[in-house]
């Protein structure tokens, strides 16, 4: 049993374990064809793939969202793009949501639109400004939806120049700001670290843990030349998920309370393959509950003597 509220899709289950997948149009076949239960606590999907979809895929879409809980990760808001923020499109994204009784909203925090869109999430000087700037927006976004939203560490292949803080320390101060919740990208967390050279455990420790909604894992390629893509296109690799297992052991957030979710935008093997992956994460968040539980205790008792 899931509830929804507050821009949140919440565990109500005594059953262990919240694990999601992506949706896309390319599974649905195989989904269908699906005779045992599909072992998926939810699904997401991008809006934006979908708003102007009619005929039998819009029906399709719907069979499923009547039987499983959904939420929407955005795709091109652009909260630190420059231009006018898309208010259109949050209001459409906003129908869609209503129309489909999906309750959670998420989007990177990158820019990606300029004239017109510019297919590619791209990283936010961290600076300040773009602090104010990037909070106000995304204030502004949760105010058109008339809900909290989350925001996506996203990955990135050139760092802005003239930085006045920490990548961490910008990605806190937004979530601060705005008062929205965030979503931690473990995949991207990894690529980055990979990419340029950083621990990733010790960013992890100074990302504002404690705010996490919403999680994220998934696949990626390596360059020939050893540069690693954020694709989607493949299986999650021991390193990301056993960085998924520290995040959890951080006990910072209770990791059978926050959905956690599989991407796979292309590649797309069958869907017993796909819920494996799923199975795993809900493993990992059963595995790493009970320290969390007994960590709580310690904190509550500690404050009742206090």
């Amino acid at each position: 049993m899931f509830r929804m509220d507050k821009g949140r899709l919440e565990n109500t289950s005594s059953l262990p374990g919240f694990a999601g997948l992506g949706f896309r149009r390319e599974m649905l076949s195989d989904l269908r064809n699906t005779t045992s239960p599909l072992d998926v606590d939810f699904f997401e999907i991008a809006p934006e793939n979908w708003l102007a979809i009619g005929g039998r895929f819009a029906k399709d879409l719907r069979e499923f969202t009547e039987r499983y809980p959904f939420t929407c990760h955005g795709l091109s808001l652009s909260v630190g793009g420059y231009t006018e923020l898309d208010t259109v499109l949050l209001k459409n994204i906003k129908r869609f949501m209503q129309t489909h009784q999906i309750p959670m909203y998420t989007e990177h925090l990158s820019w990606c639109a300029d004239d017109g869109h510019l297919y590619d999430l791209l990283p936010i000087p961290c600076t300040e400004g773009a602090v104010k700037w990037v909070a106000n927006r995304i204030k502004q976004a949760q105010d058109i939806l008339g809900m909290q939203i989350g925001i996506e560490n996203a990955s990135y292949y050139v760092v802005p120049p003239n930085a006045e803080m920490s990548e961490a320390e910008f990605v806190s101060a937004i979530v601060e700001e705005s008062g929205c919740y965030f979503h931690l990208d473990v995949n991207n967390v990894y690529v980055n670290s990979q990419n340029f050279n950083f621990d990733p455990m010790a960013y992890l420790k100074s990302l504002p843990l404690e705010k996490v909604g919403y999680l994220h894992v998934a696949g990626h390629y390596v360059e020939d030349d050893g540069l690693i893509i954020d694709t989607h296109g493949a299986k999650v690799i021991d390193p990301v998920w056993h960085l998924l297992k520290q995040t959890y052991a951080m006990n910072r957030f209770n990791p059978v309370n926050t959905p956690t979710c599989l991407e796979r935008d292309f590649n797309i093997p069958p869907i017993s393959e796909l819920l494996q992956e799923v199975s795993k994460i809900r493993a990992i968040q059963t595995e790493f509950a009970k320290s969390f539980s007994v960590q709580q205790a310690k904190l509550q008792k500690a404050s009742a003597h206090a």
